[in-house]
């Protein structure tokens, strides 16, 4: 294969999974062009990678249909000898399936599955326990393979847009959630920050839109806590996340960003469950959750905007003692 296209236009957490096709592809097949199609917004965290030739946009929010017939044409003229086909919903099958390659691979799961030339099981569910999600993005190319783990590149100049937060010991939290059952509660973040020695700073990661979050746990918070909130880049978040005595975060994206620069990690699952298989690979990682039985969890696949009970004991019954200890140097 010369010419290889990988689609994922999912949010940014699934496509710096998908960057372990990537490098699955690069390995298999070292020669190739591979090309990244992602959605708006994603794009700049994937300029750097050094397996990707091009990285190719799909506007889906804003023009989701027009944008997809002119993205069509434009990966019919590119004339691919592949395409790999992360998701499992319709209009990416149909740009895989008319893509005029000559391999096209997706899910069985997809709706347009079956007029792709090669369709494979989408691992997920009751006996599939231990699968993790990376190993459902290999399975495009290999069937029950060895893993390979997904990775992103910062720069120098990433790395070197954070050295002013390096000189001293840190860590770094990732409070916020898009669902409020991911999310680990405020005042548990708090009562995390008041148990970490003043001697590790304290940093507060996450996009613009998590800043009002970071504002209330500075405001009820007993120690000096610094919010990087809304001011530093993917990749720059990446290069600070990898010295840090550890990161935390909520089931989503953070996660795998720590994962793609193998940065210290510990993943605190609410609602959601580590057997749906979004866990963290980095070498020194750690998963927390309540030891509490309930039979309302998982409430979903993707959390929820309020708890299904009301109680939200999946949140509430989880012993911060258990995530301070994973702090280095403690």
């Amino acid at each position: 294969m010369d010419k290889v296209l990988v689609i994922q236009t999912a949010f940014i957490g699934d496509a710096i999974l998908g960057t372990a096709l990537l490098e699955r592809l690069h390995q298999d097949y070292p020669n190739a062009k591979i090309d990244y199609l992602v959605r708006n917004g994603n794009q700049s965290f994937f300029t750097e990678h050094p397996y990707i030739n091009e990285v190719l946009v799909w506007n889906k929010q804003d023009a989701k249909y027009a944008e997809l017939w002119q993205m069509l044409r434009e990966v019919r003229n590119r004339k691919y000898d592949a395409v790999f086909n992360i998701q499992r919903y319709t209009a990416s099958g149909f740009l895989t399936a008319f893509s005029g390659a000559n391999k096209t691979i997706g899910y069985k799961s997809n709706p347009l599955s079956f007029l792709f030339s090669k369709a494979v099981a989408h691992r997920f569910g009751k006996g599939f326990e231990q699968v993790h999600e990376v190993d459902r993005v290999i399975d495009l190319v290999a069937e029950n393979s060895a893993r390979t783990n997904p990775k992103l590149y910062p720069a120098a100049k990433d790395t070197e847009a954070v050295s002013e937060y390096k000189n001293q010991p840190y860590v770094t939290i990732a409070p916020a959630s898009v669902w409020f059952t991911k999310q680990f509660p405020v005042e548990k973040w708090i009562e995390l920050i008041n148990q970490i020695p003043n001697k590790i700073t304290v940093y507060l990661i996450g996009a613009k839109g998590d800043s009002a979050i970071a504002d209330q746990i500075i405001a009820h918070s007993k120690r000096e806590v610094i919010s990087l909130t809304g001011k530093l880049k993917l990749l720059q978040t990446a290069a600070l996340m990898k010295d840090a005595k550890m990161n935390y975060a909520n089931d989503s994206a953070p996660v795998h960003l720590a994962s793609a620069v193998n940065a210290p990690i510990t993943e605190v699952f609410c609602s959601t469950v580590p057997e749906f298989g979004f866990t963290p690979l980095s070498e020194n990682s750690t998963i927390i959750q309540t030891e509490e039985q309930l039979d309302c969890r998982p409430c979903g696949m993707h959390g929820k905007s309020v708890c299904p009970k009301g109680h939200f004991k999946c949140a509430h019954g989880i012993n911060v003692k258990e995530l301070i200890s994973t702090v280095q140097g403690v």
